[in-house]
């Protein structure tokens, strides 16, 4: 039986004898392309080659790819776990033509592959082929049929619907049909009892598909209608953990040994034994697909966040934790744990897990902790909601509050139900989908984007000159509208063009395209599947016109400075620092630059300043620029450049080299460090476990902070009556401070003493309850003293209630004994109905409480509503 990684290698060497360029692997977490947070299928990182905006290096490919579906058209997330076969991180195998072979060879390599190499039962196989759609005019691949009919029975090929058999890249672009390769995984006797022809595509767990051949042939424009393609495509995908189930004799991928050791280690750190309990048995199964998504998006420089991939990510991590709690009985961080089992399994097919092993594991304890937190603050939220529920006589909890928990704590649903039904409540289910459709609507509104068809006014390949030439003569090769927001841009493509497609960190370029006639505006230069295309709200008059295309060079040149600044400030981070520190993340701005690495700990002031004094002093040597384009990457590596974890390189690199900086880079730069001028780094801060944030600026710039420092300085001077001693004038100052601020203390502490005595005097008492009533101007602080120095002397039932007001802001206060708590009375409840008279809201505890507002005139109604409430 051969093994996951034995699997992996046979596929690669297949294709190989087939021809084809075996490449590595793209990032998982895509970075320059809007369309997409993440690589969902094996075909991503040839988008450019298939849409024609890059020419193939190699018409023959192939690959063991990387990928993420969690979100959009390919959502599986809810499936994983509950089934044997979803999963969010998975790896595609694939192979490609592009315009070399076409339906013959993938169809009879697959089969070769499948039954003579791999020697899977080719009595349990079936294909699928497009049946046809006759609104589009689309016949039935006759051609993929008749190439099947040489290695499966008639019956055996099925006709497949537009929905499973025609595959589309998105609402535009290359399509086309496509046939899937399905295997029945049933034990002899099920398939004698049921026919698997009634079970393909019927989403049962043993017979599924395997291998998906799409034959890119058309071209789908804007207005639905298609084209066919100049240069046919073949394009497959074969599920990796799906081929290992087969192959090994499992009826589970989860039951092979791409995630057994990973469950296995999470069963011993639970104490339980997987295949005895089918919820603990969804836990397990969630937990070790997750750890690998998370893992590896880590290794691909995608942190957990409240935004974009990052929440994604965030997301998974807390399905895979809540489980774990949930299920597993895992209160405490734990999924950390278990990267040495996925390195094990994984490591020697991606390296990248084994380099990056202790920043994986910070980053997910951290996360996992943060998470636990948030759970405890949403089950103590969902006590008081059942509280105020029980206190009304509900057994029902709003699905708005449900969502709420939701959407702010992150605290899931099915925990909420969980918890709901043990202490005997239900949730309103349908206000809590409305909840969540409104959000969906909101979120697809925000991201929809209206794309109209490419206008093509001439043929031609596009040349970025934007290294040598700040302005050049351009003319329009392409154009499209599209439709963001209600607002109509129109993206541009010009033959040449000087201007930076953002990417890599660094910002794109804005400027003109101008002529004798008329000036347009570029408002920004972005890339999109690898073609730089330029932003503008309006779209020449006459767009077969030559244009001087022209950048706005200040922008440029600070943008250049504080690039080049980033190289610098790396190289010494890793002088001061140590060589563990890696880039992972950045922004480059006319304004600033932002630098995100790798190190455990918070860099301090010194440190700081020594990596200032080696940017800045490499920057009065006046380095030269050593550039090189083109050139091949190992001599790149050679040279010293640093290949960064998740990031795609080609074979042929641009390296970046200013001394001993040497970094592979597509960015603008300055000619010489000095034309830097100088760089300040302004802050340093965490945004995740065992990474670090620096911001910093260049030239002019540190020329304002510098004259702004210089300028607060003066002003504080001033204030000292320009003594020239500063630094002793200030701690005398805060010396003299300090002594007038415990005098106050003392004050304010005396006077909270007689008020109390004067509170406990004026004491009535109705019912048995001794009832304390105040309402004066008086601090927050000192309210809460008394209240609290009230309950620690009267042994008595009693109830003190304060309305007060500091700085014209009012504040309702409600403490009470033990005593009337145990017998029903609740302080929480009373303050926020009280509340209402002075335009505020606010809770508490049962036996203490308070709450604020706007309205000061309502302080003497609040009171007495707190009163009328208890009853007294």
């Amino acid at each position: 039986m051969l093994s996951a990684k034995e699997i992996r290698e046979s596929y690669k060497k297949f294709f190989e004898s087939k021809g084809h360029q075996i490449v590595p692997s793209a990032p998982m977490v895509i970075k320059d392309d809007p369309t997409l947070m993440f690589t969902n299928a094996g075909m991503n990182q040839f988008k450019d080659i298939i849409l024609g905006n890059a020419p193939a290096k190699y018409k023959r490919v192939a690959d063991s790819q990387k990928c993420l579906r969690v979100s959009g058209k390919h959502n599986d997330l809810e499936e994983v776990g509950i089934d044997t076969y979803h999963h969010t991180m998975f790896e595609m195998l694939g192979n490609w033509s592009f315009g070399d072979y076409f339906k013959k060879e993938a169809i009879e390599w697959a089969w070769e592959y499948l039954v003579e190499v791999l020697k899977l039962d080719s009595s349990r196989l079936y294909a699928t082929v497009f049946e046809g759609y006759a609104p589009e005019g689309l016949e039935r691949d006759n051609e993929a049929a008749s190439i099947w009919e040489q290695f499966l029975p008639a019956d055996r090929i099925i006709n497949g619907n537009r929905k499973d058999n025609f595959w589309e890249m998105g609402d535009t672009g290359p399509c086309g049909p496509c046939s899937e390769i399905h295997i029945d995984l049933r034990s002899d006797e099920e398939r004698a009892a049921v026919n698997g022809l009634t079970l393909v595509n019927e989403s049962h767990p043993q017979v599924i598909e395997i291998w998906n051949l799409v034959f890119m042939q058309y071209n789908r424009k804007a207005d639905g209608s298609l084209e066919g393609l100049p240069a046919k495509v073949i394009d497959t995908g074969m599920g990796f953990e799906r081929l290992a189930m087969a192959i090994q004799g499992k009826i589970s991928n989860y039951d092979t040994d791409v995630f057994q050791p990973i469950i296995q280690a999470m069963c011993t750190l639970a104490g339980v034994e997987y295949g005895k309990n089918e919820q603990t048995d969804i836990a397990l199964r969630v937990i070790a697909d997750h750890i690998r998504t998370i893992a590896f998006s880590i290794t691909d420089g995608q942190l957990p966040s409240n935004a974009k991939a990052g929440y994604v990510i965030r997301r998974i991590l807390r399905r895979a934790v809540r489980y774990g709690y949930t299920f597993l009985g895992q209160q405490h961080a734990f999924m950390y744990k278990l990267i040495p089992a996925l390195i094990d399994t994984m490591g020697d097919a991606y390296p990248e897990l084994i380099a990056q092993k202790t920043l994986i594991e910070k980053v997910i304890k951290e996360e996992e902790e943060s998470f636990l937190r948030t759970l405890e603050t949403g089950i103590r939220l969902l006590e008081r909601v059942m509280n105020d529920s029980k206190a009304t006589g509900k057994t029902e909890i709003s699905g708005v509050d449900a969502f709420t928990l939701y959407d702010t704590f992150g605290f899931p649903l099915d925990l909420t139900e969980l918890i709901l039904r043990e202490n005997g409540f239900t949730v309103n289910l349908d206000e809590f989908t409305a909840e969540m459709q409104k959000q969906k609507e909101r979120a697809r509104n925000a991201a929809a984007i209206e794309t109209g068809d490419w206008v093509i006014v001439k043929e031609g390949e596009p040349q970025f000159v934007g290294y040598d030439l700040m302005a050049c003569d351009a003319e329009i090769l392409r154009y499209r509208q599209i439709k963001q927001k209600n607002k109509t841009l129109f993206q541009i493509v010009l033959d040449k063009t000087p201007f930076y497609a953002e990417s890599g960190g660094q910002v794109g370029d804005t400027g003109v395209l101008r002529n004798e006639n008329e000036t347009v505006k570029i408002i920004a230069t972005k890339k999109e599947n690898n073609l730089a295309v330029h932003y503008a709200e309006q779209m020449p008059k006459d767009v077969t016109a030559t244009f001087f295309a022209e950048i706005n060079l200040s922008d440029r040149e600070a943008t250049a400075a504080n690039h080049t600044a980033t190289h610098l400030i790396h190289e010494a981070l890793r002088e001061v620092l140590g060589t563990h520190v890696e880039q992972k993340g950045s922004l480059v701005t006319p304004e600033l630059l932002r630098f995100d690495f790798s190190h455990f700990q918070k860099v301090t002031e010194e440190e700081i300043a020594q990596v200032e004094k080696l940017v800045n002093k490499k920057i009065r040597q006046n380095v030269s620029l050593d550039e090189h384009r083109a050139l091949p990457i190992d001599q790149a590596k050679e040279m010293g450049a640093m290949a960064l974890f998740g990031e795609k390189y080609g074979e042929e690199v641009r390296v970046i080299r200013y001394g001993s900086s040497v970094e592979l880079c597509g960015g603008t730069h300055v000619a010489s460090t000095g034309n830097i001028g100088m760089v300040k780094i302004i802050s340093e801060s965490s945004i995740a476990a065992g990474i670090r944030r620096i911001e910093a600026i260049s030239g002019e710039k540190v020329e304002e902070f510098i004259s702004n420092q210089q300028e607060l300085l003066k002003e504080i001077r001033g204030m000292f009556n320009n003594m020239p001693n500063l630094t002793q004038a200030i701690k005398k100052s805060i010396d003299e401070n300090q002594e007038l601020k415990k005098q106050m203390e003392e004050l304010m502490k005396e006077k909270a003493s007689q008020v109390k005595k004067a509170l406990i005097q004026s004491a009535s008492e109705i019912n048995g309850v001794k009832v304390i009533k105040l309402v004066d101007a008086m601090s927050a602080d000192m309210i809460k003293n008394i209240a609290f120095e009230l309950r620690g002397e009267i042994t008595d039932k009693f109830i003190f209630v304060a309305g007060t007001q500091d700085a014209n802001k009012p504040l309702l206060t409600v403490m009470m004994s033990d005593a009337l708590v145990q017998g029903g009375q609740n302080a929480g409840q009373m303050v926020r109905e009280a509340a209402k008279l002075i335009q505020g809201g606010g809770g508490g505890q049962p036996h203490f409480a308070q709450a604020g507002g706007k309205n000061v005139e309502g302080l003497e109604a609040a009171v007495n509503k707190v009163l009328e409430i208890a009853g007294l």
